[in-house]
Protein backbone atom coordinates (compact mmCIF):
# COMPACT_ATOMS: atom_id res chain seq x y z
CA UNK A 1 0.00 0.00 0.00
CA UNK A 2 1.84 3.22 -0.74
CA UNK A 3 0.30 5.16 1.61
CA UNK A 4 1.90 3.49 3.91
CA UNK A 5 5.59 3.33 2.31
CA UNK A 6 8.38 4.67 3.92
CA UNK A 7 10.58 7.18 1.85
CA UNK A 8 13.69 7.14 1.86
CA UNK A 9 16.15 9.83 0.87
CA UNK A 10 19.80 9.96 0.43
CA UNK A 11 21.66 12.43 0.59
CA UNK A 12 24.77 11.17 -1.22
CA UNK A 13 27.58 13.90 -1.23
CA UNK A 14 27.03 17.44 0.16
CA UNK A 15 30.73 19.11 0.84
CA UNK A 16 32.17 16.52 2.87
CA UNK A 17 36.08 15.36 1.16
CA UNK A 18 37.15 12.09 0.39
CA UNK A 19 39.71 12.42 3.69
CA UNK A 20 36.63 11.75 5.30
CA UNK A 21 34.89 9.16 3.49
CA UNK A 22 36.56 7.68 0.46
CA UNK A 23 33.20 6.53 -0.90
CA UNK A 24 31.96 10.28 -1.03
CA UNK A 25 31.06 10.84 -4.78
CA UNK A 26 32.57 13.86 -5.93
CA UNK A 27 32.97 13.82 -9.72
CA UNK A 28 29.82 14.32 -12.35
CA UNK A 29 30.61 10.46 -13.14
CA UNK A 30 31.04 9.25 -9.56
CA UNK A 31 27.43 10.94 -8.80
CA UNK A 32 26.17 9.23 -11.83
CA UNK A 33 26.91 5.68 -10.53
CA UNK A 34 26.58 6.60 -6.83
CA UNK A 35 23.00 7.88 -7.82
CA UNK A 36 22.17 5.09 -9.84
CA UNK A 37 23.07 2.62 -7.06
CA UNK A 38 21.20 4.16 -4.25
CA UNK A 39 18.04 4.44 -6.43
CA UNK A 40 18.27 0.71 -7.21
CA UNK A 41 18.98 -0.02 -3.45
CA UNK A 42 15.42 1.89 -2.77
CA UNK A 43 16.11 5.60 -2.43
CA UNK A 44 13.09 7.88 -3.26
CA UNK A 45 15.10 10.62 -3.45
CA UNK A 46 18.57 12.04 -4.15
CA UNK A 47 19.93 14.78 -2.88
CA UNK A 48 22.93 15.74 -4.24
CA UNK A 49 26.16 19.01 -4.67
CA UNK A 50 27.76 19.75 -7.49
CA UNK A 51 31.52 19.97 -7.21
CA UNK A 52 32.07 23.10 -5.63
CA UNK A 53 29.56 25.19 -4.05
CA UNK A 54 30.90 28.24 -4.32
CA UNK A 55 30.13 28.11 -8.27
CA UNK A 56 27.03 30.01 -8.97
CA UNK A 57 24.54 30.06 -12.19
CA UNK A 58 25.66 28.68 -15.54
CA UNK A 59 28.60 27.22 -14.14
CA UNK A 60 26.93 25.65 -10.82
CA UNK A 61 24.01 24.74 -13.24
CA UNK A 62 26.64 22.93 -15.82
CA UNK A 63 28.41 20.67 -13.31
CA UNK A 64 24.83 19.15 -12.07
CA UNK A 65 23.98 18.98 -15.90
CA UNK A 66 26.96 16.60 -16.33
CA UNK A 67 25.72 14.10 -13.75
CA UNK A 68 21.69 14.45 -14.13
CA UNK A 69 21.03 14.46 -17.68
CA UNK A 70 22.90 11.09 -17.76
CA UNK A 71 21.08 9.72 -14.77
CA UNK A 72 17.42 10.79 -15.95
CA UNK A 73 18.06 9.21 -19.18
CA UNK A 74 18.17 5.72 -17.28
CA UNK A 75 16.31 6.41 -14.68
CA UNK A 76 13.34 9.13 -15.59
CA UNK A 77 11.03 8.63 -12.57
CA UNK A 78 14.28 9.63 -10.38
CA UNK A 79 13.40 12.47 -7.83
CA UNK A 80 16.09 14.60 -6.29
CA UNK A 81 17.45 18.03 -6.06
CA UNK A 82 20.37 20.44 -5.93
CA UNK A 83 22.09 22.07 -2.93
CA UNK A 84 22.47 26.01 -2.88
CA UNK A 85 25.40 28.35 -3.58
CA UNK A 86 27.52 30.12 -1.43
CA UNK A 87 26.88 33.80 -2.65
CA UNK A 88 25.43 37.12 -0.55
CA UNK A 89 22.87 38.32 -3.08
CA UNK A 90 19.52 36.08 -3.27
CA UNK A 91 19.42 36.12 -7.08
CA UNK A 92 22.72 34.50 -7.50
CA UNK A 93 21.45 31.65 -4.70
CA UNK A 94 18.40 30.84 -6.94
CA UNK A 95 20.16 30.77 -10.74
CA UNK A 96 21.14 27.37 -10.57
CA UNK A 97 17.98 25.87 -9.63
CA UNK A 98 16.06 28.54 -12.45
CA UNK A 99 18.38 27.01 -14.98
CA UNK A 100 17.77 23.30 -13.92
CA UNK A 101 14.12 23.73 -14.24
CA UNK A 102 14.41 25.47 -17.48
CA UNK A 103 16.84 23.13 -19.34
CA UNK A 104 15.80 20.08 -17.45
CA UNK A 105 11.88 20.44 -17.18
CA UNK A 106 9.91 17.53 -15.83
CA UNK A 107 13.25 15.81 -14.68
CA UNK A 108 13.66 18.53 -11.73
CA UNK A 109 10.96 18.20 -9.43
CA UNK A 110 12.08 19.12 -6.38
CA UNK A 111 14.10 22.14 -4.62
CA UNK A 112 15.59 22.61 -1.43
CA UNK A 113 14.22 25.94 1.15
CA UNK A 114 16.21 26.11 4.25
CA UNK A 115 13.59 28.35 6.05
CA UNK A 116 15.79 29.92 9.17
CA UNK A 117 18.97 30.69 10.37
CA UNK A 118 21.77 29.25 12.94
CA UNK A 119 24.82 28.77 14.22
CA UNK A 120 26.44 25.98 12.93
CA UNK A 121 29.79 25.24 15.34
CA UNK A 122 32.23 22.73 16.94
CA UNK A 123 34.54 23.06 19.90
CA UNK A 124 37.41 25.05 19.30
CA UNK A 125 40.99 24.22 20.49
CA UNK A 126 40.45 26.35 23.24
CA UNK A 127 37.68 24.49 24.20
CA UNK A 128 35.31 27.29 23.19
CA UNK A 129 32.51 26.49 21.15
CA UNK A 130 33.35 28.33 17.71
CA UNK A 131 31.51 27.99 14.04
CA UNK A 132 29.82 30.11 11.61
CA UNK A 133 26.35 31.30 11.59
CA UNK A 134 24.19 29.67 8.64
CA UNK A 135 22.07 32.53 7.23
CA UNK A 136 18.70 33.28 5.73
CA UNK A 137 16.65 35.75 6.07
CA UNK A 138 12.46 35.94 6.19
CA UNK A 139 12.81 37.66 2.68
CA UNK A 140 15.36 35.43 1.54
CA UNK A 141 13.10 32.27 2.68
CA UNK A 142 10.12 33.67 0.90
CA UNK A 143 12.42 34.26 -2.97
CA UNK A 144 12.96 30.02 -2.05
CA UNK A 145 9.46 29.81 -1.45
CA UNK A 146 8.24 32.02 -4.22
CA UNK A 147 11.09 30.35 -6.76
CA UNK A 148 9.51 26.87 -5.95
CA UNK A 149 5.83 27.91 -5.95
CA UNK A 150 6.55 29.32 -9.71
CA UNK A 151 8.49 27.17 -11.46
CA UNK A 152 6.60 23.93 -9.27
CA UNK A 153 8.88 22.32 -7.43
CA UNK A 154 8.25 20.79 -4.54
CA UNK A 155 10.45 22.60 -1.78
CA UNK A 156 12.31 19.85 0.56
CA UNK A 157 12.55 21.96 4.21
CA UNK A 158 15.32 21.66 6.26
CA UNK A 159 14.13 21.75 9.70
CA UNK A 160 17.68 22.73 11.70
CA UNK A 161 15.99 24.49 14.71
CA UNK A 162 12.09 24.62 15.83
CA UNK A 163 11.73 28.08 14.38
CA UNK A 164 12.62 26.68 11.30
CA UNK A 165 9.45 24.78 11.63
CA UNK A 166 7.05 27.62 13.27
CA UNK A 167 7.95 29.59 9.88
CA UNK A 168 7.10 26.87 7.78
CA UNK A 169 3.57 26.13 9.70
CA UNK A 170 3.09 29.91 9.14
CA UNK A 171 3.09 29.43 5.56
CA UNK A 172 0.99 26.10 5.58
CA UNK A 173 -1.86 28.27 7.60
CA UNK A 174 -1.80 31.46 5.65
CA UNK A 175 -2.00 29.30 2.54
CA UNK A 176 1.45 30.07 1.28
CA UNK A 177 3.04 27.00 1.10
CA UNK A 178 3.86 25.63 -2.17
CA UNK A 179 2.56 21.88 -3.21
CA UNK A 180 4.92 19.16 -2.47
CA UNK A 181 6.17 20.09 0.17
CA UNK A 182 8.22 18.07 2.54
CA UNK A 183 9.85 18.82 5.79
CA UNK A 184 13.00 16.77 7.21
CA UNK A 185 14.04 17.15 10.87
CA UNK A 186 17.64 17.58 11.06
CA UNK A 187 18.77 16.42 14.48
CA UNK A 188 22.34 17.36 15.74
CA UNK A 189 24.66 13.91 16.44
CA UNK A 190 27.69 14.34 18.88
CA UNK A 191 29.97 15.75 15.95
CA UNK A 192 29.60 18.50 14.26
CA UNK A 193 28.25 18.78 11.04
CA UNK A 194 31.74 18.18 8.80
CA UNK A 195 33.19 15.97 11.93
CA UNK A 196 35.87 18.76 12.99
CA UNK A 197 34.99 18.10 16.52
CA UNK A 198 32.75 16.34 19.50
CA UNK A 199 29.93 19.22 20.33
CA UNK A 200 26.41 19.33 19.19
CA UNK A 201 25.12 23.42 18.35
CA UNK A 202 22.10 23.73 17.01
CA UNK A 203 18.61 21.92 17.03
CA UNK A 204 17.76 19.24 19.30
CA UNK A 205 19.29 15.95 20.19
CA UNK A 206 18.41 12.14 18.29
CA UNK A 207 16.06 11.51 20.97
CA UNK A 208 12.77 10.05 21.74
CA UNK A 209 11.05 12.84 22.91
CA UNK A 210 12.77 15.68 20.86
CA UNK A 211 11.07 13.80 18.02
CA UNK A 212 8.04 13.42 19.86
CA UNK A 213 7.82 17.77 20.14
CA UNK A 214 8.72 17.91 16.24
CA UNK A 215 5.46 16.02 15.86
CA UNK A 216 3.54 18.04 18.22
CA UNK A 217 4.02 21.10 16.07
CA UNK A 218 3.54 19.44 13.22
CA UNK A 219 0.48 17.66 14.94
CA UNK A 220 -2.68 18.62 12.52
CA UNK A 221 -0.68 19.69 9.56
CA UNK A 222 -0.51 16.73 7.13
CA UNK A 223 2.99 17.52 6.07
CA UNK A 224 4.96 14.22 4.91
CA UNK A 225 8.17 14.69 7.45
CA UNK A 226 11.35 12.55 7.84
CA UNK A 227 14.74 12.32 10.71
CA UNK A 228 18.08 12.75 9.53
CA UNK A 229 21.19 12.53 11.89
CA UNK A 230 24.12 15.19 10.91
CA UNK A 231 27.70 14.48 12.66
CA UNK A 232 26.46 10.90 13.64
CA UNK A 233 24.54 7.62 12.53
CA UNK A 234 20.74 7.81 12.51
CA UNK A 235 20.57 3.94 12.91
CA UNK A 236 22.31 4.00 16.20
CA UNK A 237 19.44 6.74 17.57
CA UNK A 238 16.12 5.60 18.96
CA UNK A 239 14.41 7.71 16.80
CA UNK A 240 14.87 6.14 13.21
CA UNK A 241 12.91 3.45 14.64
CA UNK A 242 10.52 5.53 16.04
CA UNK A 243 9.82 7.81 13.42
CA UNK A 244 8.96 4.31 10.79
CA UNK A 245 6.53 3.44 13.70
CA UNK A 246 4.84 6.50 14.06
CA UNK A 247 4.73 7.20 10.10
CA UNK A 248 7.60 9.12 9.29
CA UNK A 249 10.26 8.60 6.52
CA UNK A 250 14.28 8.27 6.26
CA UNK A 251 17.22 10.49 5.85
CA UNK A 252 20.56 9.39 5.69
CA UNK A 253 23.09 9.65 3.39
CA UNK A 254 27.14 10.55 3.49
CA UNK A 255 26.50 14.13 3.16
CA UNK A 256 25.15 13.92 7.13
CA UNK A 257 26.72 10.80 8.14
CA UNK A 258 29.66 10.46 10.72
CA UNK A 259 31.61 8.13 12.47
CA UNK A 260 35.74 8.12 13.36
CA UNK A 261 36.17 4.86 12.05
CA UNK A 262 33.31 3.27 9.94
CA UNK A 263 33.67 4.49 6.08
CA UNK A 264 30.16 2.91 4.65
CA UNK A 265 28.91 3.67 0.95
CA UNK A 266 25.36 5.16 0.53
CA UNK A 267 24.11 2.13 -0.20
CA UNK A 268 25.17 0.35 2.66
CA UNK A 269 23.14 3.22 4.50
CA UNK A 270 19.94 2.74 2.31
CA UNK A 271 19.74 -0.53 2.68
CA UNK A 272 19.88 -0.31 6.60
CA UNK A 273 16.36 2.01 6.12
CA UNK A 274 15.29 -0.51 3.97
CA UNK A 275 15.58 -3.83 6.56
CA UNK A 276 14.35 -1.39 9.14
CA UNK A 277 11.06 -0.78 7.32
CA UNK A 278 11.02 -4.51 6.58
CA UNK A 279 11.51 -4.95 10.39
CA UNK A 280 8.61 -2.82 11.66
CA UNK A 281 6.47 -3.64 8.71
CA UNK A 282 6.33 -0.96 6.11
CA UNK A 283 6.98 -1.12 2.49
CA UNK A 284 9.80 1.15 0.90
CA UNK A 285 8.57 3.66 -1.55
CA UNK A 286 9.75 3.88 -5.21
CA UNK A 287 10.25 7.18 -6.51
CA UNK A 288 6.58 7.28 -8.33
CA UNK A 289 4.78 6.23 -5.51
CA UNK A 290 6.86 9.08 -3.24
CA UNK A 291 6.10 11.93 -5.62
CA UNK A 292 2.26 10.63 -5.17
CA UNK A 293 2.82 10.85 -1.70
CA UNK A 294 4.53 14.36 -1.26
CA UNK A 295 2.02 15.52 -3.94
CA UNK A 296 3.94 16.82 -6.09
CA UNK A 297 2.96 18.36 -9.66
CA UNK A 298 3.14 15.71 -12.57
CA UNK A 299 5.40 14.99 -14.84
Amino acid sequence: MPETAVIIEAAINGTAPKARNPNIPRSADEVEVDALASLDAGAAIIHAHNANIRWLGREAADDYLAAWRPILEQRPDALWYPTGVVAPGIEDRLAHTEILATELGPGLRMAYVDPGSTNVGWIGKDGRPTGYTYTNTFDEVAAFFGQCDRLKLGPAVAIYEPGWLFTTLHYLRQGLLPAGTMVKLYFCGEHDVMGRGIGSSYGLPPTRNALLAYLDMLEGSGLPWSVSVWGGDLMATPIAKLAVELGGHLHVGLEEYFHPDRRPTNVELITECVDLAAEVGRPVATCAEAAAMIGLAPR
